[in-house]
């Protein structure tokens, strides 16, 4: 079944990052394993059952490997992990370790302090976590935890500070208000009284902007999952007529939110860091329909982003998720393959000169021009 390929895999990967026989940790399997748990919609479920196991192994190299595992997971594998981890039900495990009433009395000290560490750089990093909190509290009421350890608190775990509200942090506004606010004037007064509306209203639009975003990022994040789950197990010469009628419907779901994460795209500022997230799921998303054509429908399709600087790949792919948008209006607009070699990117493919005949978007337009602008750098690196 289903549910039976993916523990498998999930089990191969974390045997071979706990082996005991490994010399050194694996991380190569390690990652392999955090990306699987992201692959799989039941992915933090399997893998807490499995590294609860082997945390609990008699062999103490085994031990804390599964440990390193652990808050890799933690570090990588998002909220659905954190979330699984925060049940009594896997926090119970650790207790087990560090309590003398189960294995407390059996297992190193490099084990127990290992657990330990965990549990309070958790503790302190996640603080909607309540259970972690509260198991850590109950170790120290217990005297299992006579001090807290001296770890510096995991920052990839401290959930990231509120951005500045644009609207609100505008100095110029704000002191233009703080004039008018201690004026007596009715005038100044009723002025004072417009600008704060309008403060109001910019940020009700702003928030839903981000609101917008942020649900359309996470449905992205749902379809693309989804439409790679059934592709990886789909066989074109076994697959039910509604196997292939479900995939279509998810591969059409995915094809449709290309243009609402084009228009995120479009929107948004080159310096805001939402940017990056957007950009990703297009990445995302163009992976997983060539993944469905190729898989599907037989195609032949290599596409990779080349660039050698993070700043001329995101300039590049967004430029890209704009004309990918706009190709049914080019004229001549040919495939375009992307390869590298030797750490250099490489371009191959033709933009036709007659390509922005028909063009009627600025927003292309000025795409098409950072497009030409990258391609004639990554020409000039080939020579």
């Amino acid at each position: 079944s289903l549910e039976n390929c993916n523990v498998s895999v999930t089990s191969f990967l974390v045997d071979k990052a706990t082996n005991p026989s490994n010399r050194q940790e694996e991380w190569e399997y390690i990652i392999g394993f955090c990306d699987q748990i992201n692959k799989e919609l039941e992915g933090p479920q399997i893998s807490v059952r499995l590294l609860a196991h082997k945390i609990q192994s008699p062999q103490d190299w085994e031990s804390l490997q599964a440990l390193t595992v652990l808050e890799a997971c933690m570090k990588n594998c998002g909220r659905r992990f954190h979330n699984e981890v925060g049940k009594f039900r896997f926090l119970n495990e650790l207790i087990k370790i560090v309590s003398p009433k189960y294995l407390g009395d059996r297992v190193s000290e490099r084990v127990k302090t290992k657990v330990i560490e965990l549990l309070y750089s958790w503790s302190v990093a996640l603080p909607d976590e309540a259970k972690i909190i509260e198991a850590y509290q109950m170790l120290k009421k217990q005297g299992i935890v006579a001090e807290d350890p001296v770890v510096p608190v995991d920052k990839t775990l401290v959930p990231s500070p509120k951005p500045k509200n644009p609207v609100f942090d505008n100095e110029e506004k704000s002191k233009r208000l703080a004039e008018l606010l201690k004026s007596k004037k009715p005038e100044d007064l009723q002025e004072a009284n417009r600008i704060i509306k309008n403060m109001v209203k910019e940020d009700e639009a702003l928030q839903q902007k981000v609101s917008h975003r942020v649900s359309t990022l996470e449905e992205v994040n749902n379809s693309v999952k989804l439409l790679n789950e059934m592709l990886s197990h789909f066989k074109r010469d076994e697959s039910t007529q509604e196997d292939k009628e479900l995939l279509k419907d998810l591969y059409n779901d995915c094809d449709k939110l290309r243009t609402a994460v084009f228009r995120l795209a479009t929107e948004t500022d080159d310096d805001d860091s939402a940017l990056g997230d957007i950009l990703h799921a297009s990445d995302d998303l163009s992976r997983v329909i060539n993944s469905y054509k190729k898989i599907v429908e037989g195609q032949s399709i290599m596409i990779d982003i080349p660039g050698s600087t993070a700043s001329e790949r995101m300039c590049f792919r967004r430029a890209w998720t704009s004309l990918n948008f706009y190709k049914e209006y080019i004229f001549g607009f040919e495939t375009l393959v992307f390869a590298a070699s030797d750490g250099r990117a490489s371009l191959f493919g033709v933009f036709h000169s007659s390509a922005l005949v028909g063009l009627t978007s600025g927003s292309c337009r000025r795409q098409f021009a950072r497009f030409n602008t990258l391609k004639r750098r990554l020409d000039r690196r080939r020579e």
